[in-house]
């Protein structure tokens, strides 16, 4: 038998029973397009996080007070954890490949100005954040080189906070209060965005010496390092660690890179998308049970036929083939239907609800289909098998 006649004969058998074959590829369909669906949408996410994080620059490295690590004996057995101070910040300048080392405090607190009263977060920063955290001055300029222990009393707004309390009038050169301190406004910022809901822009930052006394802290919360690009962080790490414990006595405080937090984010939100694919993928075993049950079904209602091919001289080969082929032009019709349908729900999704991220690779085309292949082959094995092996005369006789 020639394969076109193996062709025609399978697509003569699908077309014969087109509402039960019908039926079985709409379950394969549905699978697969759930499998793209929810896929593009934790795809999505996925990049919009990574990206989000990486506006900010992979060569940054965060060192915090304390020492996150479970001990067999209260921490207080080990001695008090020192905080991070000035000084240290200032040290770490001489750190191979270091570019900039900023002491950061957070906190909240009540902005007046204009006439205007408003809650929002301050940052107490050094003059190198713009730089070091790509962030752009839109008016005037920031926070001055004054020395860290003594600086000036002077704020910068973010874009919303300028909004906010100077909607139509520039800033610049006027006073505001900030937890009841007066402060010169010197520059304000770009707008920025949010980051995973928190708003970038609804910000005022001042000198990290004076957030120290709004918010009554004895050391600062964060020192930031940036290194250079392309420097080589285990070696910078190393230099951080070395000049800290010697100040310290000990490693009292923690290390974290930029690239460990996005390999981590990377790591749990994989997992996640894995986990809404397998959600998706639980359809598809509806279809691979419709694919097995219809050839299961036309295997003995065809028992003549495949007597009467066998007694023609087909091989067995030629027998399993052809039901192979049926179920493989089930899985086919029913993964390109799926993909249509999941790439198409997507797109509708993302005109739907515009922020919410959503993404659909080649790759996931080509593996849905490639699945849906799969599970129509996996299911054709048996009922081919069975037909391949039934003998001349027994399927003749049960005509």
């Amino acid at each position: 038998m020639r394969f076109s006649d193996i062709v025609k004969l399978t697509v003569s058998s699908i077309v014969a029973q087109r509402a039960r074959a019908y039926l079985t590829a709409t379950g394969i369909a549905i699978g697969i397009a759930a499998v793209v669906l929810l896929t593009s949408i934790g795809e999505g996410v996925q990049r919009y996080v990574l990206e989000e994080f990486s506006q900010f620059g992979t060569n940054v490295i965060a060192i915090n007070p304390g020492k996150k690590t479970t001990f067999g004996a209260p921490i207080g057995a080990f001695g008090s954890v020192r905080p991070l101070s000035f000084d240290d910040a200032e040290a770490l300048r001489r750190v191979p490949h270091v570019v900039s080392s900023i002491a950061v405090v957070q906190g909240n607190a009540s902005v007046e100005g204009n006439g205007r009263q408003r809650r929002a977060v301050v940052f107490g920063v050094g003059h190198e954040f713009p730089k070091a955290f790509r962030f752009n001055v839109a008016l005037g300029d920031f926070l001055p080189d004054d020395d860290p222990r003594a600086a000036r009393a002077h704020a910068v707004l973010g874009a919303k906070m300028r909004d906010e309390l100077f909607p139509n009038t520039n800033p610049l050169g006027t006073r505001v209060r900030i937890g009841g301190n007066r402060y010169r406004v010197v520059g304000t910022m770009q707008a920025k965005g949010t980051v995973l809901g928190f708003d970038l822009d609804d910000t005022v930052y001042i000198p990290t010496s004076r957030a120290l006394e709004l918010f009554n802290r004895e050391g600062v919360q964060e020192i930031d390092v940036v290194y250079a690009e392309g420097a080589p962080v285990d070696e910078v790490v190393a230099g951080v660690k070395r000049i800290l414990i010697a100040r310290h006595g000990g490693e009292d405080f923690t290390i974290t890179t930029q690239q460990q937090m996005l390999d981590v984010l990377g790591d749990v939100l994989g997992v996640l998308k894995v986990a809404v694919g397998a959600l998706g993928g639980i359809s598809l075993l509806v279809g691979a049970v419709g694919i097995f049950t219809i050839l299961t079904i036309a295997v003995r209602e065809r028992t003549a036929e495949i007597g009467l091919f066998r007694a023609l001289g087909l091989r067995r080969a030629q027998i399993r083939n052809l039901f192979l082929g049926e179920g493989l032009v089930l899985a086919a019709a029913g993964g390109a239907a799926g993909f249509i349908l999941g790439a198409g729900g997507a797109q509708l999704l993302r005109f739907t609800v515009p922020a919410l991220p959503i993404y659909t690779p080649l790759s996931y085309v080509l593996l849905a289909e490639g699945i849906a292949l799969g599970i129509g082959l996996i299911a054709s094995v048996l009922p081919a098998h069975n037909a391949s092996g039934l003998e001349p005369v027994e399927a003749l006789r049960s005509e």
